[in-house]
């Protein structure tokens, strides 16, 4: 079962399926250590990383597991982010979300935008009942952008990862296809 990459779009933003003129961009951005911090896979040093990014782009649509989108602002057409759902799981009605923005848009209220979105998406069109997303402890703004959008901090999870070398915990974070509708028009 196919899960086609939408084309959503905000009074800002347009999000979008990644295209070949998406390399550069998306490779300053992965490639950024600042950005990536708290990320749990090492920034990029390899442009060529473009392509295989685009092929799990591609597969997980072709499998049905989930969609990227490259987010870019409306007004200028610049690429600014992306934004996912990944362990799409129809059965279940759940998947978990995830985004990572430019650090020189951070505080303008993009990642907020942008999620709310794809919930949207994913609510109203794919049926979900649950979307989750995980955050490093350490990462207060990602958290922050979570919780505006309704979610409720559900967990720590001790020591599941190693950021730059470093054991780290995460914070797993749930939203409720009814606590969504009940705060959607916020």
């Amino acid at each position: 079962m196919t899960l086609p990459t939408p084309e959503l779009h905000t009074e800002r933003l347009r999000l979008r399926p990644f295209t070949e003129a998406d390399a550069e961009p998306l490779y300053a951005l992965q490639s950024d250590a600042h950005v990536l911090r708290y990320w749990d896979s090492p920034p990029w040093t390899d442009p060529a990383r473009f392509q295989k990014f685009l092929a799990t782009c591609r597969r997980i649509e072709e499998e049905g597991s989930g969609a990227r989108l490259a987010v870019e602002r409306v007004c200028d057409g610049s690429f600014i982010g992306w934004c996912g759902l990944f362990d799409w799981n129809p059965d279940f009605r759940s998947a978990s979300l995830c985004y990572v923005f430019d650090s020189a848009t951070w505080g303008n209220g993009y990642g907020t935008e942008t999620a709310r979105a794809v919930l949207g998406w994913a609510y109203d069109t794919l049926d979900l009942n649950r979307v989750q997303a995980e955050t490093d402890t350490r990462n207060v703004g990602s958290a922050r952008v979570l919780e505006k959008l309704g979610f409720v901090r559900e967990g720590t999870l001790r020591e599941d990862c190693v950021v730059n070398g470093e054991v780290s915990d995460s914070w797993i974070f749930g939203l409720l296809r009814r606590d969504w509708h009940a705060t959607a028009d916020r």
